[in-house]
């Protein structure tokens, strides 16, 4: 089984719901890319992680390019900001799903506050992405 999770920047939405998806099940394939990857991963991503147990300290954003011509099970996409552009995926997939998520690092506040909004859509996607998980890969 690959998937493949997608959103613009690989640096928080789609980052946790590769580690999520790997925390469900360690024989599955699964990959995240952006559109416009950014330079790391979003720290409070990587804390608000940790605190679920899930490390995603050593990933690093990766351009959806690189993933042009492999074969997909699923391409899933995370994003759902009318800002953003959600990436457009035309390769070799069997399943395309989107499942939206506010991105995190457009929040707008003290620190304290950015904290509770990336759990607050680290919650979101792990719900989302167990509820995927259940439907489509348990068997």
């Amino acid at each position: 089984m690959r998937i493949l999770i997608l959103c613009t920047g690989n640096s928080c939405r789609s980052q946790m719901a590769q580690g999520f998806l790997k925390s469900f099940d360690s024989s599955i394939e699964v990959f995240s890319a952006g559109t416009f990857p950014s330079s790391k991963v979003n720290p409070l991503a990587i804390k608000v992680m940790s605190e679920v147990g899930i490390d995603i300290s050593e990933s690093t954003p990766k351009s959806v390019d690189q993933y042009l011509n492999d074969k997909w099970d699923y391409v899933i996409t995370v994003c759902d900001d009318v800002n953003e552009t959600c990436p457009v995926f035309y390769g070799d997939v069997k399943h395309r799903l989107h499942y939206g998520f506010e991105d995190p690092s457009k929040f707008v506040g003290p620190e304290d506050q950015k904290v509770v909004e990336f759990r607050k859509i680290r919650d979101q996607i792990k719900t989302g992405f167990n509820s995927f998980y259940n439907k489509f890969l348990v068997k």
